[in-house]
């Protein structure tokens, strides 16, 4: 087995707090999601290794959960990953530079779990898939990897090799 040119983790963001009054693209992370986003980053430290560079949603639940991960790369804090759509990741991805091995991409449900599901192709973990398919709740993490260079990644372009939810 060749070692993976790429790998693209998937995180949604931590558990959020619903105050009154707040906007849904300002809601905080509840103190279950501050917690949760420390096991995140622990788990993708000992699991994934360094992470390359992050692509964050700019809503304050998704840099809230970057910030308690303690992960350190470059960051990229993207208007358009929040509300978005599988196709507008993948377009972000594309336009991640070739020297980045493993990219962070944070953001929210539907379209995290979406996105892993529409990007996972022949050879992927049957096991992560099946728990993907039952829920993709806060914090959850996909790890995909892809021999293809970022600009190339296409939908069933790469292979779900884990996935986990931090508790």
């Amino acid at each position: 087995m060749t070692t993976p040119a790429r790998t693209l983790v998937l995180l949604r963001h931590a558990k959020s707090d619903y105050p009154d009054g707040v906007a849904d693209h300002e809601r905080p992370l509840a103190p279950r999601g501050i917690r949760e986003a420390a096991l995140a980053g622990d788990w993708i430290r000992a699991n994934v290794g360094k992470v390359d560079a992050v692509l964050c949603s700019t809503a304050t639940r998704t840099r809230e959960t970057l910030a308690r991960t303690g992960i350190d790369a470059d960051i990229s804090f993207e208007d358009s990953l929040y509300d978005s759509r599988p196709g507008t990741v993948v377009d972000l991805v594309n336009g991640v530079d070739d020297g980045v091995e493993t990219l962070l991409v944070v953001g929210h449900e539907p379209t995290t779990s979406s996105l892993a599901f529409a990007l996972a192709g022949p050879g992927s973990d049957a096991d992560a898939l099946q728990r993907m398919t039952q829920k993709y709740p806060t914090s959850a993490i996909a790890v995909l990897t892809t021999q293809l260079p970022w600009a190339q990644l296409e939908l069933g372009g790469s292979t779900l090799v884990d996935f986990h939810v931090p508790r």
